[in-house]
């Protein structure tokens, strides 16, 4: 086998499962504690809430964060100048609304910032894995 590689302890790689245990190392030294804190904002977003009535059209529940930050945080702005993001039932139905309200503004913000945090986690792991790949293997081989 013309194209077998060797990573730390293991020997006759190919380029596919070479290319597998880089990304399993990178994503193990990217882990941490702000990815905790990403999934937990992400989390902490969801609508698991059930909710009393609300207006024809609203999105169903509300999230913890959005609870606590009311609570936290009931200061009302003089307009409706704060965007926010919510989802009717998916990524593709995004929905912006304007408030007023410095709780909502945070409450709903939150699990944003969170998918955020995991994207740019995700871009750092691909992009450190290819280029250490690519370090190690044959120029046929490369990414």
């Amino acid at each position: 086998m013309d194209n077998a590689y060797r990573y730390g302890i293991h020997d006759g790689l190919t380029p596919a499962e070479l290319f597998f245990l880089i990304v399993l190392d990178e994503t193990c030294k990217q882990a941490g504690v702000e990815d905790v804190v990403s999934v937990s904002m992400v989390l902490l977003g969801q609508r698991f809430i059930p909710t009393r009535g609300k207006f024809n059209g609203a999105v169903k529940g509300t999230s913890v964060a959005s609870v606590v930050s009311r609570r936290l945080l009931p200061y009302e702005i003089k307009h409706k100048v704060l965007p926010t993001v919510t989802s009717f039932t998916s990524l593709v139905l995004l929905r912006i609304k304007f408030t007023q309200n410095l709780g909502v503004f945070v409450g709903r913000a939150i699990p944003g910032i969170g998918w955020v945090l995991l994207a740019s986690d995700v871009s750092i792991i691909v992009f450190r894995s290819i280029n250490v790949y690519n370090s190690i293997v044959k120029a046929e081989d490369r990414l």
